[in-house]
């Protein structure tokens, strides 16, 4: 076996490290906080663009002064939200500003006043028929800079004098705005032209195309912090068990992750802990009460006997959280915790929001979820779409695999988090079929 030259392995991290800082950050400026990587891009801009384009049906596009990768999306509830400097999430309103003003933006002059950038996102506004919340008062104000915000911290709007924010003062600040219309075209992924509305963009921008289960599953353990079974239909968990070793490696020199490989579902890993908008363990009120209540929950929820089908067993995903369960829980860490690490006063004299904020991280971490139907039983699928494996291949039975109906389900992943691990290694029965060890929920 040869074994490879200094030159290709110092190739191969060049590309990797140029890999990472796309999917992590897929507009990048050629002047802006990646400016020392940009060159780093273009010189690999030919692999990288059939490589993206290969493993996860992704478009690159690089420039002279930008590289912008067009990721697809998963789906409707499967998207990164963007958020104010304050942590809140955007709200629809605030997405609606957003998109008046690129629309603005792509034939705008190179320079304008940010007075008259306003009115004319206004003007665009009532051309569309979309009412906008008031921009006279202060939550208006506010709701359209934090669009505008956006559109600076992405390189489209420079601030040459003066600051957007200046419109949410008192008086109605001016400033001086210069304008990349370059990157206003490209901030948009999806198939504007073809969609009818906005869920159909979404739901267009999600398909896999010829790529089919293969691109998605790619996708789907990119994107998110853990891919259970029960969230990916026949066809595609069928591939998944089939090609997940061979899957690991590539992951693993492409972009430098670890997968994860368990009988509830595949994880990757960043060692390095760049690649992702979320993390837990992490520091805040919000992230200390999640992961609490996720170990306790485990403690108090896990099945005695997890199986898998392949050895006879019963799949479980995730376990149904009986109602007034989280609140009771939460009430016993703020009790236990709020005051000695000097959580948020807001949070601790209002424990609804608490709990609101706690769960949703928790959700976007896949530790949890509401109960409902999944890509399992053909939720949210694209038209036509392969569904189901081919004829006389067997797979992982996720039926029941989480309960149904309403409330809470905590999910398999959440025992990642708990202070007591038991590890049930592979039976002899299972030689041969890959089945994993199980996660300890």
């Amino acid at each position: 076996m040869t074994l490879p030259s200094t030159h290709d392995v110092a190739l191969a991290a060049e590309r990797r490290t140029a890999a990472r800082l796309l999917l992590a950050h897929p507009l990048i400026a050629s002047d802006g906080p990646h400016a020392d990587l940009f060159p780093l891009i273009r010189r690999h801009a030919d692999w990288l663009g059939k490589r993206f384009q290969q493993v996860l049906g992704y478009r690159l596009l690089v420039d002279s002064s930008y590289a912008r990768l067009f990721k697809a999306g998963l789906g409707a509830g499967s998207g990164h939200r963007l958020e104010r400097s304050t942590g809140t999430p955007f709200t629809p309103h605030t997405y609606a500003c957003l998109a008046l003003a690129l629309s603005v933006l792509v034939t705008a002059p190179g320079q304008m006043l940010l007075s008259h950038l306003v009115a004319d996102i206004r003007a665009a506004a009532a051309d569309a028929g979309i009412e906008l919340e008031e921009t006279g008062r202060a939550a208006g104000k506010r709701t359209l800079v934090a669009a505008l915000r956006q559109l600076v911290d992405w390189g489209v709007l420079i601030e040459t004098e003066g600051h957007v924010a200046a419109f949410a003062q008192e008086a109605g600040g001016e400033a001086l705005i210069t304008i990349d219309r370059e990157l206003a075209r490209v901030v948009v992924a999806g198939p504007l032209s073809q969609a009818r509305d906005g869920a159909d963009l979404v739901r267009r921008a999600a398909d896999p195309g010829f790529g089919g289960p293969r691109t998605y599953v790619r996708r789907m353990l990119v994107e998110t912090p853990v891919v259970h079974l029960d969230e990916l239909t026949d066809a595609e968990r069928d591939w998944l068990r089939t090609r997940q070793r061979r899957e690991a490696q590539a992951f693993s020199e492409l972009l430098g992750l670890e997968m994860e490989i368990r009988a509830e579902g595949v994880a990757l890993v960043d060692p390095e802990e760049e690649l992702t908008d979320l993390h837990l363990p992490g520091t805040g009120t919000v992230a200390q009460a999640a992961l609490l209540l996720a170990e306790r929950l485990v403690e108090r929820l896990r099945p005695h006997e997890p199986g898998h089908p392949a050895t006879g067993g019963t799949l479980v995903i995730g376990v149904a959280v009986p109602d007034g369960l989280v609140d009771e829980v939460l009430a016993e860490l703020i009790t236990e915790y709020g005051q000695r690490s000097n959580w948020q006063r807001g949070y601790l004299e209002d424990p609804p929001s608490l709990r609101e904020a706690v769960l949703d991280l928790l959700v976007r971490m896949r530790l949890m979820a509401r109960a409902g139907r999944l890509r399992a039983e053909g939720e949210g699928l694209p038209e036509g779409y392969v569904e189901e494996a081919s004829e006389g291949r067997m797979v992982t039975d996720v039926h029941g695999a989480r309960p149904g109906g309403d409330g809470w389900v905590l999910l398999a992943a959440a025992a990642r988090y708990a202070t007591q691990v038991t590890v049930r290694p592979a039976t002899a029965a299972g030689k041969g079929t890959d089945v994993q060890e199980e996660l300890p929920l």
